[in-house]
């Protein structure tokens, strides 16, 4: 397997999210985050964390997204941009445009749409 800086937050236990939405939620909406926020259930609209989000094995995202890093294991439609880094996992599957400073899409993950890799961080956001 290969190292890959910033993706620490695979690691990190359930007490260490502020937020998580379980698989028994559906949830349609805005939502703002400041702290790291799990997604297990469904979420359609828009999310805008200034943490981490993480897009659990078994969930349905809906929505576009901005966040400092990205972890999609679950299944994602909808543009994504992350500050630092987006990774897509072996089980996971996006269906939009990424913006990111490092991308990860392991073998076997699904990925339809366009990727733009920016330079620094504090681009401008096109969501």
């Amino acid at each position: 397997m290969f190292d890959v800086k910033d993706s620490d937050f695979f690691d990190m236990e359930d007490e260490a999210y502020d937020t998580i939405v379980e698989d028994d939620i559906s949830f349609t909406g805005s939502i703002k985050m400041k702290k790291p926020f799990m997604i297990r259930g469904k979420v359609s609209g828009k999310i805008d964390a200034e943490s981490d989000l993480v897009v659990d094995t078994n969930a349905v995202v809906e929505a576009d997204i901005n966040a400092s890093r990205v972890l999609v294991r679950g299944k994602v439609k909808g543009n994504v941009y992350g500050d630092k880094l987006i990774f897509v996992t072996s089980t996971g599957s996006l269906d939009g445009d990424i913006t990111t400073q490092k991308v990860v899409l392991e073998p076997g993950s699904e990925f339809t749409g366009k990727c733009t890799m920016v330079k620094k961080q504090g681009a401008e956001k096109k969501l």
